[in-house]
């Protein structure tokens, strides 16, 4: 199986070091999103080649240092590899994230090809434990760092 160099990123978010890694493979791309130097719950998202893929909508004019998302296709299929959340509040955000970061892996311009290739996306998540509960949604910390990670991933593929 080809393999090609990896790139990583590192960023404090909320008082917490956050790493991103990113290594592509001939049949699949491996996100790694960790705070706390494991590798965590490894998801597969996957897509059929024939469903398109919708970009991010327009900038906000109010928010000009914010990249809009593109939306995950209803297509997505995510699959469980190994490991569990904590929770059922935890399998929701993990599923959430996977989900995005395969369609940001899948639509980011800058990586050369990814995109017509539709390898699936093994996300591996290890967070810090949320402040969230099952009563309450999603908090406010948890929305910021799901922005910061999906920020980190834009600018770790726009890297040459």
């Amino acid at each position: 199986m080809a393999m090609f160099t990896p790139r990583q990123i590192s960023r404090e978010i909320s008082g917490n070091i956050t790493e991103i890694m990113l290594q592509t493979f001939a049949d699949r791309v491996l996100v790694l999103v960790t705070q706390i130097g494991k590798v965590g719950n490894l998801i597969q998202a996957s897509i059929p080649p024939t469903i398109p893929l919708s970009p991010a909508p327009a900038s906000d004019p109010s928010r000009p240092n914010h990249r809009p998302l593109p939306p995950p296709p209803p297509a997505i299929q995510l699959t469980s590899l190994l490991g569990t959340a904590a929770s059922q509040h935890m399998q929701t955000l993990h599923s959430l994230y996977a989900a995005q970061i395969a369609t940001i892996v899948w639509t980011e311009k800058s990586q050369g090809g990814l995109e017509a290739l539709r390898r699936s996306v093994v996300v591996g998540l290890a967070l810090k434990k949320s402040d969230g509960n099952e009563d309450t949604g999603v908090t406010q910390g948890e929305k910021t760092l799901f922005e910061s990670v999906m920020e980190m991933l834009q600018d770790l593929l726009a890297q040459e």
